[in-house]
């Protein structure tokens, strides 16, 4: 083989390699990326991109009585798009609704380190406030999940989740709870969305303690008994109708007292007892 042509086809090979590694590489990194929840350690980072994203389009989302908008950003920023809603805070079809309170959402997930509710921000779009809430990639919803009847590997990771978002939703009475409200992603990580109807003054819990949330997450509920009230306030005052702040601490004690009634319950139940084991009985010799 003459040497122009051997060098020809040693280049050739070689960008033939590269293509092949790009290919792999581009197919591997979806994988390597299982926890949506990418805002994690970066609070301030996504809240301060979202307060400043250039937003390029709008889209009507299929979900949602409030007809949220999915944002699209300008290519290259920090995400793609956050889930838009321009809700003035009143009653709807006998509801109340704001706006306001996705954004007492996040901050109240931030105050008891839940990490579920994404980032979401106060942001003006033609003149009005909406909240600006951070889209969340690679996801499935709950009524997707029970449609086509998957189950999570391990479900000790599953119903300790599963308990704290019916202790937040007690907690800020989110009265539309329902399965196109909760994301899932492929570590079957739990993700709140839709609190549009919450931090109301409303006294009901939701999910009840001993009815319908019958476990207690400790870590989970400590954190929920140590809120403290000037700092609540100061984080999410300004986001909160009258008397909402009462209401909320007013749940937080219903739900600190039924947790003592439904400790006190378990710990009288007699335990089961496996019966132990007889041993043979010895025989003597012949």
């Amino acid at each position: 083989m003459p040497q122009n042509c051997g060098v020809a086809f040693n280049a050739i090979r070689a960008r033939t390699v590269r293509l092949i590694l790009c290919v792999l590489l581009s197919a591997i990194a979806p994988l390597q990326q299982t926890d949506s929840r990418i805002w994690i350690g970066r609070y301030a980072e996504f809240e301060a991109f979202l307060r400043t994203a250039e937003i390029v389009d709008t889209i009507g989302t299929p979900v949602g009585i409030t007809s949220p908008r999915h944002a699209i950003f300008k290519p290259g920023s920090l995400a793609s798009g956050g889930a838009l809603k321009a809700i003035p805070p009143r009653n709807y079809n006998g509801f109340w609704e704001s706006y306001k309170s996705e954004i007492a959402a996040y901050k109240l997930d931030r105050l008891l380190a839940l990490d579920m509710v994404p980032p979401t921000v106060e942001v003006r779009v033609g003149g009005a406030p909406a909240s600006l809430q951070l889209w969340i990639e690679n996801t499935i919803m709950l009524k997707e999940v029970q449609a086509k009847h998957l189950q999570p590997a391990d479900g000790s990771k599953w119903n300790p989740q599963l308990h704290r978002t019916y202790l937040f939703d007690d907690l800020v009475a989110n009265i539309d709870e329902n399965a196109g409200n909760l994301l899932f992603d492929p570590e079957w990580n739990f993700i709140k969305i839709d609190h549009s109807r919450a931090f109301t003054g409303e006294l009901t819990l939701p999910f009840e303690i001993g009815t319908t949330l019958m476990q207690i997450d400790r870590p989970f509920f400590d954190r929920v008994k140590r809120l403290d009230r000037e700092a609540v306030a100061r984080e999410l005052g300004g986001l909160l109708e009258p008397g909402a702040l009462d209401a909320l601490f007013v749940r937080r004690d219903a739900d600190a007292d039924r947790s003592a009634v439904l400790r006190s319950s378990q710990a009288a139940r007699p335990r089961s007892r496996r019966p132990r084991a007889r041993r043979p009985a010895r025989t003597g010799r012949p």
